[in-house]
């Protein structure tokens, strides 16, 4: 007679997990950004679209912390274990930033397992672009 209701979501939650584990990503591209007080790792596959991401900060190092070489080292990481996960085996990394998490987060990207085809530095550098401000009088 009457349809049972379904239960609230339940339909749609279970597609969206089937279809993530559908898309595999055999190649991508890895940028990490070291700023001076946090280091953020994003994933992306080659069209740019992104896959996974992880900082320091959500990581779980707060404060002074976040700016050290091993907050990088575990923010790299995590953002990679899940997309190894999704089947990714070659990548390319796109390193910005003068921070110090730089070689920590490279070398965590090696240990992955994930084969490096480059490692490129994208950290934008100024042809002379905006003036300085003025000199601090003390």
């Amino acid at each position: 007679m009457a349809k049972p209701i379904p239960r609230a979501g339940s339909r749609r939650n279970g597609r969206i997990g089937s279809r993530k584990n559908e898309r595999r990503i055999p190649k991508g591209v890895i940028h990490v950004q070291a700023s001076f007080n946090n280091t953020i790792v994003t994933v992306t596959d080659v069209r740019g679209r992104v896959v996974s991401w992880s900082s320091a900060g959500t990581s779980g190092f707060k404060g002074t912390r976040r700016r050290t070489p091993y907050a990088a080292q575990a923010a790299a990481s995590n953002a990679i274990r899940t997309v190894v996960d999704q089947g990714m085996q070659r990548a390319e990394v796109m390193i910005k930033g003068p921070g110090l998490g730089r070689d920590a987060a490279l070398r965590a990207i090696r240990r992955s397992g994930i084969l490096l085809s480059f490692v490129r530095d994208v950290t934008p550098m100024p042809h002379n672009g905006c003036r300085p401000p003025k000199k601090r009088r003390v």
